[in-house]
């Protein structure tokens, strides 16, 4: 896969990206994994938002069920780039190829997506100077890649601990020994993991949390708390900024 860089233009807003994918179908490389054909882009796209001088770049990989142009990504982005950073997002192949036809699909198998992430932060240059993460399923796979990377730091958007109403299936073993410096912004509400249930799970020292007030898994509150969405994603970008700094 040619993992050069394109960039989408950004007077062009967040709609029609189709255009300005080239498609391709690499049967031999994940044949094995998915047993057909995987949907790649050549070479992958790149949403930017920020000013490209910028000290720290974070690589944002979106959810399993929402594209790198979701309004929790968008806003999310704004407040980063407001913040002094520069934003990356891109789509892992099911994503991609979704825009394209319209038809939804389930996320690609974690071999495919694995990959796809190392070969978009290679595609980046100099890992050691990238934060990557994402939203949910993005933060995860991130999380899955980073210490391999030698990237600067790892940031998740609500990292799914484990199903909603299935604490037994916990995906947090990695995280046990990660070595990356690493910020998981998440709710009090969130259904993928409560603190309770968090504090116990014994994460790696390098693992700083933020916690999200009356947040469920898009950070959104009750009307009750006296908080919006936007206010918590403002505070999480805030924290994420602060971590930035503190890796120098």
């Amino acid at each position: 896969m040619d993992a050069s860089i394109c960039v989408i233009p950004p007077d062009e807003g967040h709609v029609g990206l189709g255009e300005y994918r080239r498609v391709l179908y690499d049967v031999n490389q994940y044949a094995a994994v998915c047993g057909e054909p995987v949907l790649s882009t050549d070479p992958i796209q790149f949403q930017f938002d920020g000013d490209e001088d910028a000290a720290r770049t974070i690589v944002l990989a979106h959810g399993a069920g929402a594209a790198m142009d979701s309004p929790f990504m968008n806003e999310m982005a704004g407040e980063l780039a407001k913040a002094g950073l520069r934003v990356a997002r891109f789509e892992f192949p099911y994503m991609a190829k979704r825009r394209i036809d319209g038809k939804k699909r389930g996320p690609d198998r974690a071999p495919v997506l694995i990959d796809y992430y190392g070969e978009a932060v290679r595609a980046l240059g100099g890992p050691e100077k990238l934060i990557i993460g994402g939203k949910s399923m993005g933060g995860r796979i991130a999380s899955m890649v980073a210490d391999d990377l030698g990237v600067a730091g790892l940031v998740c958007l609500g990292y799914p601990f484990h199903p909603p109403g299935k604490p037994e299936n916990l995906r947090t073993e990695h995280l046990k020994t990660m070595k990356t410096p690493s910020l998981i912004c998440h709710g009090t509400r969130d259904p993928f993991g409560s603190p309770d249930e968090i504090a116990g799970y014994g994460l790696s020292d390098r693992i700083a949390l933020h916690w999200v007030e009356d947040g469920e898994h898009d950070f959104k509150p009750r009307k009750s708390s006296g908080r919006t969405q936007s206010q918590n994603i403002a505070d999480a970008a805030t924290a994420i900024s602060r971590f930035a700094k503190m890796l120098g």
